[in-house]
């Protein structure tokens, strides 16, 4: 499978739009969320990634095929972390075949710094992805963190790449 991540043009924003739908409805299961009077989840960050310079969104493609999204931002909840992966989301047709370790692996080596990846805590499925994604990426030299604050509660692990990537 040829994957590919590539930067979402504005024109594009459509697309994640109506993904973000699905990535939602899968996240209801985790959290306490409720569609709009229009049927909608919505996302009210969204227009932001296109205007912002510390925000990036990207489309993912297998095979030419949609087949998910990464957004990415410099919106960090702990001391001295530049970058976080903002939300994640590959089709549950794409899952299962390390895609979504392929996308993250890419993301990382786009962004040299200090990360920060969320999880809540009620989504051991993607607490697992990323400790496996991580350990991996980092060669096992990252630190998870339990956050329960005002401004995030949930899972949170920290890893620097700057020396792999200059490497």
């Amino acid at each position: 499978m040829n994957v590919e991540v590539l930067p979402a043009l504005i024109t594009e924003k459509s697309i994640i739009q109506r993904m973000m739908e699905l990535y939602q409805y899968d996240f209801s299961e985790f959290e306490n969320i409720d569609l709009d009077e229009h049927g909608c989840f919505g996302y009210l960050y969204l227009d932001y990634y296109w205007v912002e310079a510390d925000r990036h969104p990207f489309l993912v493609r297998v095979d030419s095929k949609l087949a998910g999204f990464v957004l990415v931002n410099q919106y960090t909840y702990l001391p001295g972390s530049q970058y976080s992966v903002a939300e994640f989301f590959i089709l549950r047709k794409y899952r299962k075949y390390g895609i979504g370790r392929q996308v993250a692996f890419h993301i990382f080596d786009l962004f040299c710094g200090c990360w920060e990846i969320h999880q809540v805590h009620t989504n051991s499925v993607a607490q697992q992805f990323w400790r496996s994604v991580i350990r991996a990426y980092t060669e096992n030299n990252y630190a998870e963190t339990v956050m329960e604050d005002t401004d995030w509660t949930g899972i949170v692990q920290c890893f620097d790449n700057t020396a792999k990537l200059r490497s």
